[in-house]
């Protein structure tokens, strides 16, 4: 019987190898160096997850939340280490896009026979 885990940690470790993701690795190492801009990214980072978190737990966000999180995005989008690395981003999750499309394959046969 297949352990299907051993085949994703294998792939996991496979993705790792890819320019996509090496590019992306890359392109966060650089925005580290950057202290201004890796802060304000860290920022952005934590207020989309508290938003995140309070829209989980059925809590209301506020125009002040989404005014916080807008004024953030305003001020990492002109970083070139940010744009750098949303467009490394991009690359990976194509990607992952087209390998989950293979993974789902067979159960979109499966669904796709009359």
């Amino acid at each position: 019987m297949v352990n299907i885990y051993d085949n994703a940690n294998a792939m996991a470790e496979a993705l790792q190898q890819t320019p996509q993701y090496q590019e992306l690795k890359q392109a966060f190492d650089m925005l580290k160096l950057d202290a201004v801009g890796y802060d304000l990214f860290k920022q952005f980072q934590n207020k989309q997850m508290e938003l995140s978190q309070k829209q989980a737990a059925g809590q209301d966000i506020s125009d002040d939340d989404i005014h916080s999180l807008q004024s953030l995005g305003d001020k990492i989008k002109d970083i070139d280490a940010i744009k750098t690395l949303m467009t490394k981003e991009q690359a990976l999750s194509q990607l992952m896009d087209e390998l989950n499309n293979t993974i789902s394959k067979p159960i979109v046969d499966l669904y796709s026979q009359s």
